[in-house]
């Protein structure tokens, strides 16, 4: 199965932590955090839909202003997740510059900011280029189970961890049930390749009944061609179902007893965890009063989870040269070697 996500770490395992995630066949993004993104090109940024922020200290939250600079003059809606408090952050943000002629754009960036709260509920506003990034109250929806983002193809799942008492979201990609084509099977039903595959694999994601009619068009060297089908037959025919990705993401978070719960459950499975994982293991007692994790702690979390691959970053400036020792560390704990 070909991935439909594709990661990287775009300022590698000792600056600012921000997680890239390329959709490999549409022209779009998302981040996990937001911190220094200058080294992206711009291409690559303005695919960005959205930016899930684990907490507004200034390595998570500085690569706002490159994002806003190269989306400010162009049509964009950018959606913005963060912890308790992060609505204020977003509008004060905004509120640093002068918006005196962003009125003569012919056109309009939108930003849509939600912040996760301990009533369970995300609270919104939005922020438009056309009203010079004046906030607009939107109504708070519910995030049942921590979800920030539900589409046909995936949602984005957070935990709320603490950081030395304030609130660091760790986040979840999963991808819903991979829908793969067998090509064989097209050919014995005379069905050729095309659009109409990815409406199929919409419709079977949303849960249209098996009855229900799809219309194949397609045209070749005999001229136009129409075809009616049943979603329910192209689904048992076409289609082949299998587990989708996940990515989950924890970063600044101390390992008490209720943090190790909820990383685990979020990492649970996961096909890549990365996990920050700052001190060496010698570095235990720093780690803690500053609420982090240290490398043996982040591995054992992600054998814990049954994680697939652990990848560990966010590697502290002290240990600066050790950063060998720190990746050992955590595999070794992965491993269950680890002391």
């Amino acid at each position: 199965m070909r991935p439909q996500f594709q990661t990287h770490l775009v300022n590698g395992t000792t600056g600012d932590p921000v997680l890239y995630i390329d959709f490999q066949f549409r022209r779009r993004a998302l981040l996990f955090d937001l911190g220094e993104i200058s080294t992206l090109p711009a291409r690559r940024v303005l695919r960005i839909t959205d930016a899930f922020v684990s907490h507004t200290h200034m390595d998570h939250f500085i690569g706002f202003d490159s994002l806003l600079r190269l989306m400010v003059g162009r049509s964009k809606h950018l959606r913005l997740y963060g912890p308790p408090g992060f609505l204020d952050r977003v509008m004060h943000r905004l509120l640093g510059y002068t918006w005196n002629l962003v009125q003569n754009f012919q056109v309009e960036l939108v930003i849509h900011a939600a912040e996760l709260r301990a009533d369970g509920l995300l609270h919104r506003a939005r922020f438009r280029s056309a009203r010079q990034f004046e906030r607009e109250g939107l109504e708070p929806l519910e995030a049942p189970g921590g979800v920030l983002r539900n589409e046909d193809e995936f949602r984005v799942r957070a935990v709320p961890l603490d950081h030395n008492g304030i609130v660091s979201l760790g986040f979840a990609l999963e991808e819903k049930a991979h829908l793969n084509v067998w090509k064989d099977r097209l050919d014995a039903l005379g069905l050729p390749t095309g659009p109409w595959l990815t409406e199929l694999k919409q419709r079977v994601r949303r849960g249209d009944p098996d009855a229900a009619a799809l219309t194949i068009r397609w045209r070749d060297g005999d001229g136009d061609h129409r075809r009616v089908e049943t979603l329910g037959r192209l689904r048992r025919e076409v289609l082949r179902e299998v587990p989708g990705q996940t990515i989950a993401f924890v970063v600044d978070a101390a390992f008490d007893a209720a943090n190790r719960r909820a990383i685990i459950d979020l990492a649970r499975y996961a096909d890549q965890f990365h996990v920050e994982a700052p001190f060496l293991n010698e570095a235990t007692a720093r780690a803690a009063a500053t609420g982090h994790l240290t490398a043996g702690q982040a591995g054992w979390l992600a054998r814990e989870a049954g994680a697939r691959r652990v990848i560990p970053f966010h590697f502290s400036a002290r240990h600066s040269g050790q950063e060998s020792l720190i990746e050992e560390q955590v595999r070794a704990a992965f491993a269950g070697t680890g002391s």
